[in-house]
């Protein structure tokens, strides 16, 4: 199958790198910056590269539109297909907002965080599909195959939801993460001492459910640690604000 891309950004380089490995050809990569586009369509191994308003309907069976959520809207407009399946790529981003770009249209998202300096070289990376036509659910399914071998089919009211989960467990909690480096940091502590406790974490995460196998202070209702750690934080009110609101949390689930 050929495809092209429109955005230079992670997921199309690695969207791009995955479907070349399993051997769909690129016909080309177009975005605002022609730089940033030729550089990736010569990694494609593709000549073909420009800006969005050069692309033309049936130059590939199936068009990525891997730009940032706020510009798909504004990128679709731009376009007109009536022969090319045009997919975009966002978790929180309802297959209406390119409607007006393509009848045969459809939503792939991978549900992993993707760099393009390091891409994933494993297969377990979930991603969602969406299509409004069978045309549109043979070739998203086709190229999603070529991507993971873990392929869910999501509308757009469980992927909303969805993208709500990965942000609290991936992006929240590396936030979590942060602040800890920084406060081990400001008492002369190596962060790498918490690395064990963070593995066992996932470890019994991916076991059990995290609400049966809560642990400290909060679940305890051990109100004396909970002040004392409160006001570790006084240097802090943000960080403790959300010391609190997690506590609270964590007792309201268990109630």
């Amino acid at each position: 199958m050929t495809f092209s891309i429109i955005g230079t950004g992670n997921i199309a380089w690695f969207f791009g790198h995955r479907l070349m490995a399993g051997r769909h050809h690129c016909t080309g990569v177009y975005a605002r910056d022609k730089k940033a586009a030729q550089q990736l369509a010569e990694e494609l191994l593709s000549d073909n590269y420009g800006d969005i308003t050069d692309i033309r309907d049936g130059d590939a069976d199936i068009c990525f539109l891997a730009v940032s959520d706020i510009a798909i809207g504004k990128v679709a407009a731009l376009l007109a297909f009536k022969q090319t399946v045009l997919v975009h790529t966002a978790g929180a981003v309802d297959m209406d907002a390119i409607k007006q770009a393509a009848k045969d249209r459809a939503v792939l998202w991978p549900i992993y965080s993707i760099l393009k300096n390091n891409l994933p070289t494993h297969r377990n990376i979930p991603c969602c599909w969406e299509a409004s036509t069978d045309k549109a659910s043979r070739y998203v399914q086709s190229v999603g195959h070529a991507i993971t071998d873990v392929l869910y089919e999501a509308k757009y009211e469980q992927r909303k939801w969805l993208h709500l989960s990965a942000v609290m467990s991936n992006n929240f909690i590396n936030h979590l993460m942060a602040i800890c480096e920084q406060i081990c940091t400001e008492n002369q502590l190596p962060f790498s001492i918490l690395q064990p406790i963070l593995a066992q974490t996932f470890e019994r995460a991916a076991q059990a459910h995290p609400a049966e196998i809560q642990t400290g202070p909060a679940i305890r209702r051990d109100s004396t640690t909970i002040q004392a750690q409160m006001a570790l934080l006084d240097k802090h009110p943000k960080w403790q604000k959300v010391y609190e609101a997690i506590t609270e949390s964590i007792q309201a689930v268990k109630k």
